[in-house]
């Protein structure tokens, strides 16, 4: 199997790098080298935003109207090469193929509501706001914006970004993950073929000096980040000392709350699945569970269904879970499984032993469950990333809501009930950006705004829905009065009143 050059792309085009540093690509289930992405100079970064500030200059004039004709083109042929990248993102990250499928499902969303985009960046106005004087707003773009990436969502985080960076009239430019890059540059790919104009989308690859690049650039007017917490307050901080206008979107330790009175087959499902899905690679991954009162009853049962899942490649469409993404991914969660031993929690269900068939070399670990977990353990402080699901059990909501506003974090969290009023006083109480109700990955659907709290999130503007129009855009406002020629007054005013 020939081995991919992954190219940058800048000016419209796909450029071979010229850069000396180059990393190998990696199949996670067989370590099979698939592609090289190389890391690119500071002048290929410059080159890149050079592109996107020329093509500033006649996108931002760019009608609504074609804009939208470009979303709709766009959406269209993400639709129609849907198992293209799924097969892309599988190769390199090493989820099950539904599970990438979703994720370019999930992508297509944001791009779909960029469909809107005449509608969603409409500004407002005042007519006869004082004599014969109008005041309007208008939502005009920043300029050059930047997206950085992690490895788990190849497509779907990218979509975050630039869909309605671009479709609001600013230009991008994008830095994916090294580890699984071939799907974001077909992604980018198909933006052209949609009809973006040369320079509108640009993508760089690299590590710390390419991300640190765009973030001092003067060009650049807002950065956008998702990945892990260190890194996202670095990018966060260092883009904002460079004024810039940034969002970051950062770690997690997600809840999952199961009451007693829930349907206890399908709490179990959602939850093993929100948990073991993608190898536990998710941001939004349910990784604490908390049991009340005679829901700790549930545990066996729950052990049972880990136990029962399918660890396979990505490429088996009847796995449950994949592989990690590296090997040093796999060797982190095999370290912080070893302290949740060492620390004190029982270890119910232990992965770490897994083999799957035909595939020795694979970066697999098995469903592993805790439970007796406590607070100060590390398993809990840290977000583990891995197929690694505590269990933490409290007697009552009021206990459980207090555990979960104690963790520093707020990305995401969800409860399974019967009962309307305890998921009303959940929803009301818990301190946590996205509340999931009887679904288990509370994701909003893209025309909602991402809202991650607290230590997952810099920035008070997240990604999609309205937050992201506002942070794409900024707001002008303009007073105007036009005189009759024949009754232009000659008098002086000197006072701040319009009327």
């Amino acid at each position: 199997m020939s081995v991919r050059e992954i190219p940058l792309y800048i000016d419209g085009q796909a450029v071979p790098s010229q850069s000396g540093e180059w990393r190998d690509v990696v199949n996670p289930a067989t370590q099979e080298v698939v592609a090289r992405v190389p890391f690119a100079s500071v002048e290929e970064v410059d080159r890149a935003v050079a592109s996107a500030k020329e093509a500033f200059k006649t996108w931002r004039k760019t009608p609504l109207a074609k804009r939208q004709r470009i979303m709709l083109k766009f959406q269209a042929l993400i639709r129609e090469h849907t198992s293209e990248l799924a097969a892309l993102i599988t190769e390199e990250h090493g989820k099950t193929l539904p599970d990438a499928e979703g994720e370019v499902g999930r992508g297509l969303e944001v791009v779909e509501h960029a469909c809107s985009i005449p509608t969603l960046q409409l500004g407002d106005i005042a007519e006869n706001a004082a004599s014969d004087v109008n005041v309007y707003s208008l939502q005009q773009p920043l300029g050059v914006g930047a997206g950085i990436t992690a490895f788990n969502f190849p497509v779907m985080l990218p979509c975050f970004m630039f869909p309605l960076a671009i479709a609001t009239g600013n230009t991008f430019v994008l830095k994916p993950s090294e580890q699984d890059p071939s799907s974001t540059i077909r992604l980018v790919e198909l933006a052209y073929e949609a009809g973006l104009p040369a320079g509108v989308l640009n993508v760089v690859h690299g590590g710390p000096d390419v991300a640190n690049r765009l973030c001092d650039h003067p060009d650049i007017k807002a950065v956008s980040f998702i990945g892990s917490t260190p890194v996202g307050t670095h990018i966060y901080e260092r883009a904002g000392k460079a004024g810039k206008r940034v969002q970051s979107m950062m770690g997690a330790k997600n809840h999952c709350v199961i009451m007693p009175d829930a349907n206890r087959s399908q709490a179990i499902n959602n939850v093993l699945g929100s948990a073991f899905g993608a190898a536990g690679q998710r941001c939004m991954a349910n990784s604490v569970l908390v049991l009340v009162g005679e829901a700790r009853q549930w545990l066996d049962d729950l052990v049972e269904g880990a136990r029962a899942m399918k660890v396979g490649p990505g490429t088996q469409r009847d796995a449950d879970l994949g592989p990690l993404v590296s090997k040093a991914a796999r060797e982190r969660v095999l370290r912080l499984i070893e302290a949740g031993v060492q620390e004190g929690a029982t270890l119910s269900l232990d992965g770490r032993d897994i083999k799957v068939e035909g595939y020795p070399d694979g970066n697999f670990i098995g469903p592993t469950l805790f439970s007796d977990v406590k607070a100060e353990m590390s398993i809990y402080r840290e977000e583990i990333f891995g197929p690694v699901l505590c269990v933490v059990s409290v007697e009552t909501l009021d206990e459980a809501i207090d555990f979960i506003n104690a963790n520093p974090n707020g990305n995401g969290t969800a409860i399974f009930t019967n009962s309307g009023w305890v998921a009303r006083r959940f929803e009301a109480d818990i301190d946590v950006g996205q509340v999931g109700i009887n679904v288990p990955i509370p994701v909003p659907v893209a025309y909602f705004s991402f809202t991650g709290s607290r230590a997952s999130k810099l920035g008070d503007l997240g990604p999609n829905g309205k937050q992201a129009i506002q942070f794409w855009t900024q707001t002008k406002t303009v007073t105007e009065r036009w005189f009759e020629p024949e009754n232009i007054s000659s008098g002086i005013n000197s006072t701040i009143s319009l009327h």
